[in-house]
């Protein structure tokens, strides 16, 4: 388990002591919920119900929904994808992706083009943390990148009222 030690300080340095922590989900997590995909499943329906729940505060980047939509149409009828979407939208706020946050990305030079949008994304909205099953991906500072079960553990660990 990898917890990076500066998770404190992210969430410290908000401009309210008692802000709510900004999470941005990457898709593969909401995909392990909407999809049920084991092992994952367990973790990403956790961090789903802390958003439901109103304790943490999740966003998903918004060119994640056309993905989620082609996707969910390949498996089945283009209903069912308007269904998740808006399912995804009553729970999560959506991170802009705009001519910045692309200019940023194209900045990092990254090989995964989508993986320095999330975390653009992310930055661009204030994110404190962005959950995903590849964090080795991600190479930035801030927001901090964690594993679903990682962020479960800074989360349970956390002093309440933070």
């Amino acid at each position: 388990m990898i917890i990076r030690p500066t998770w404190r300080e992210n969430i410290l340095a908000t401009s309210e002591p008692t802000a709510r922590w900004r999470v941005l989900f990457d898709l593969n997590v909401i995909l392990d919920v909407l999809m049920r995909r084991e092992p994952h499943f367990a973790d990403a329906a956790r961090l789903w119900a802390l958003v439901e729940t109103g304790q943490i505060e999740g966003q998903i980047a918004g060119h994640s929904f056309t993905t989620l939509f082609y996707l969910y149409r390949q498996q089945d009828d283009a209903e069912r994808a308007y269904q998740a979407i808006r399912r995804l939208l009553r729970v999560f706020g959506v991170a802009g992706v705009d001519r910045k946050v692309i200019e940023m990305a194209c900045d990092l030079a990254w090989r995964d083009f989508e993986d320095a949008v999330q975390a653009m994304a992310a930055k661009g909205s204030g994110c404190h943390y962005l959950v995903t099953r590849n964090p080795e991906d991600y190479s930035v500072k801030k927001p901090v990148v964690m594993l679903p079960a990682d962020f479960l553990a800074v989360w349970a660990a956390r002093i309440p009222g933070e």
